[in-house]
């Protein structure tokens, strides 16, 4: 694959096949990386979370249930 590097900036280049621009400097890419690990992790933390609340929605409903049976009797 050739490469050309891209006027004004050091760590970037142009692929010449497919016209795409490549971030070469790792650490930039690393950092990035990084975030998106976070996002995703902030995002698992959130759906876990909703799971939890939706199971102690239904408890309650069916705790609710009981102590209406009980009152009925």
């Amino acid at each position: 694959m050739t490469r050309l590097k891209v006027e004004g900036y050091s760590s970037l280049v142009r692929e010449v096949n497919s016209k795409g621009i490549v971030n070469t400097n790792t650490s930039e890419y690393m950092t990035y990386m990084k975030r998106v690990r976070a996002r995703e992790q902030h995002g698992d933390q959130i759906r876990n979370a909703c799971k939890e609340i939706n199971n102690l929605k239904q408890e309650l409903y069916e705790i609710k249930n009981l102590i209406k049976e009980m009152v009925k009797k």
